[in-house]
Order: C-alpha cells, then sequence, then structure tokens
C-alpha cells in the first residue's frame, strides 16, 4: 500500500507533514502549493475542495488536516492517540476548537501582513488581536497544571493545536501574557518531526 500527502510547509499543510512525520511511515511527498498547483484537474480529483493538505493511503483518499492527523496518528502512532473514548473525544475537542477558536483570527491578521501589505487595515488586525485573547487565555490556564493538553506526554491534540498556532509565530504574535502556552509550544515545536516536516517544499 501506499501512501501519498500533497501539500508544502508554507502552508497550513504543515501540519499534516508534520503528522506523518511524527507517525514515522514511508511515504511520497507531492509538493503542491496553493495557487496554481492545487487547482489543476489531476490535484482537483483528490481533493475537489482545491485546498491542501491532501492525503491518499492505500483507497482512502482524505482532505482537511484535522481529519488526516487523527486518521494517521490512530492507525500508525498509537502512541500519539488517546487509548479512552474520553481522551480520543478530548483530542477531537482541542482540534476543532483550534480551527474554530484560534485560526480565524489569526488568519485575518496573516491576510493584512503578507496579503494586503500595500493597504493593511490595522482595525483589523487590532480586532483579531482582542478577539483570540479570550481562547488564549482558555488554552493557557488549561495548561498551568500540565507539559501537554492531555497530560504529560505529548499526543496528536498538541499536534493539531500547535500546527495551527506555528502561524502566531509567522505573524510574530505577542504571547509574552500566556507563559504556559509559550513553554508548551516550545516543547512542541523542538520536535524533530516538525523540524523534517519544515524542510518539505
Amino acid at each position: 500500500m501506499t501512501t501519498t500527502i500533497y501539500g508544502v510547509s508554507g502552508s497550513r499543510a504543515i501540519r499534516s507533514l508534520w503528522a506523518i512525520e511524527e507517525v514515522g511511515i514511508e511515504y511520497t511527498h507531492v509538493a503542491t502549493h496553493f495557487f496554481n498547483d492545487s487547482k489543476t484537474d489531476e490535484y482537483l480529483a483528490v481533493n475537489p475542495n482545491g485546498r491542501i493538505p491532501a492525503l491518499v493511503d492505500g483507497d482512502l483518499t482524505l482532505f482537511e488536516s484535522m481529519a488526516i492527523n487523527l486518521y494517521l496518528t490512530k492507525k500508525y502512532a498509537p502512541t500519539l492517540y488517546p487509548s479512552s473514548d474520553g481522551e480520543q473525544a478530548k483530542a477531537i475537542q482541542w482540534s476543532v476548537w483550534a480551527i474554530s477558536e484560534i485560526e480565524p483570527q489569526q488568519m485575518q491578521i496573516v491576510i493584512q501582513k503578507f496579503f494586503n501589505r500595500d493597504n493593511i487595515d490595522q482595525s483589523v488586525i487590532d480586532s483579531a488581536t482582542e478577539i483570540v485573547q479570550r481562547p488564549l487565555a482558555v488554552l493557557n490556564e488549561h495548561l498551568a497544571d500540565r507539559d501537554y493538553l492531555l497530560g504529560d506526554s505529548f499526543s496528536v491534540a498538541d499536534l493539531n493545536v500547535a500546527g495551527v498556532m506555528l502561524l502566531m509565530q509567522m505573524i510574530d504574535f505577542d504571547l509574552s501574557a500566556y507563559p504556559n502556552i509559550q513553554n508548551w509550544t516550545g516543547r512542541c515545536y523542538e520536535r524533530d518531526a516538525l523540524k523534517r516536516a519544515q524542510a518539505l517544499d
């Protein structure tokens, strides 16, 4: 069975490139950029949304980074995927939380800083920065008495949330008010699998 992942590290696909490096299986990487590459007929047959990443694992085709990561870790790296129903639900909870509470706000800032460079709307940045403080406070409090989201060890929950929050680094977001988040992302971002994934462009 062959496994193929589509995407490049300088995009949201970094989350799933990180995941497949964490699980340690052999795979083929198809460097697919989010502009023209993802709109070809060949790629649209894999992901009709025209977005990256996408995964083909044998007969299974998946899109959406959170789904890809949950699948990869459950199938190939059980140490990263919770064993109990409750912990599995929490991993899904945090994954959905990241893309609903954090990602929309940080993307507003990304758009202004990188796509509207010549006409930045500072009010959009200020609004997004203010709105994201509440979920950041929730995450910081949750990490007050644990090293990782589900306890003492790195799991797919950390991979997914920290993967989403990689954009915080790109936009130089000030997390100094959230020391628990800073310590946690520091632990997550030191992982060798992420460094290997970041080289895939």
